[in-house]
């Protein structure tokens, strides 16, 4: 195995400062949709409107990192080498076959991680956001011209919701599918990821 510095300082702050943000998110968004009653409704809104607009300003802050330093290019999307890559995590690493994607310094996501990060920066996070601030706005949107009703806002921001709870658990849990159950988390607290000399690497 070889040591690879994968993951910057930024990337690594901006993984686990997003995660963060996101459970609080999700705890407090619960809340307000009374799943259960802890901090009580109104706290609840004001910590979901504090997450949120957290989350806006580490999306800013991220956006100019990616276009500033190319990172960007890691999440072009490629339909070649998906089924693979399927076939791998439902059948193939239950079999102990090797990884059909080799990571590199400059090529950090298979593709069809490339497929599902982008999904969730483009799809999720946008909707989510833009969903959020609307709501947050709502007595000025007519002043805006925008006519929607608060009921369909939050049905949208709901299903968002739900969408990225799923790619949270799936994604967790993809992170125990390295060549250790730990290895995953281990290299996105350090930067490094050991990598085989000559065989394909572990995915996330």
């Amino acid at each position: 195995m070889r040591r690879v510095y994968l993951y910057t300082r930024y990337e690594r702050f901006w993984h686990w400062a997003q995660a963060l943000i996101l459970i609080g998110l999700g705890l407090t968004g619960a809340e307000i949709h009374g799943v259960y009653r802890w901090l009580g409704f109104e706290e609840a809104y004001e910590l979901h409107t504090y997450f949120g607009w957290a989350l806006v300003v580490l999306v800013a802050f991220t956006i100019f990192w990616h276009f500033t330093t190319g990172q960007w290019k890691q999440y072009i999307p490629t339909l070649e080498r998906v089924d693979a890559m399927i076939r791998f995590y439902t059948v193939g690493m239950f079999r102990g076959e090797p990884h059909p994607y080799k990571k590199t310094e400059l090529s950090k996501l298979n593709p069809l991680q490339r497929l599902t990060y982008l999904g969730f920066k483009i799809i999720i996070v946008p909707v989510l956001g833009t969903t959020g601030l609307l709501m947050i706005y709502y007595n000025r949107l007519p002043e805006w011209g925008i006519h929607v009703s608060l009921g369909t806002l939050a049905a949208i921001h709901t299903a968002a919701a739900f969408l990225l709870l799923a790619f949270f658990i799936v994604h967790v849990y993809m992170t125990t599918t390295g060549h250790t159950v730990f290895s995953n988390i281990k290299a996105m607290i350090t930067g490094y990821e050991e990598i085989p000399e000559e065989s394909p690497a572990a995915g996330d």
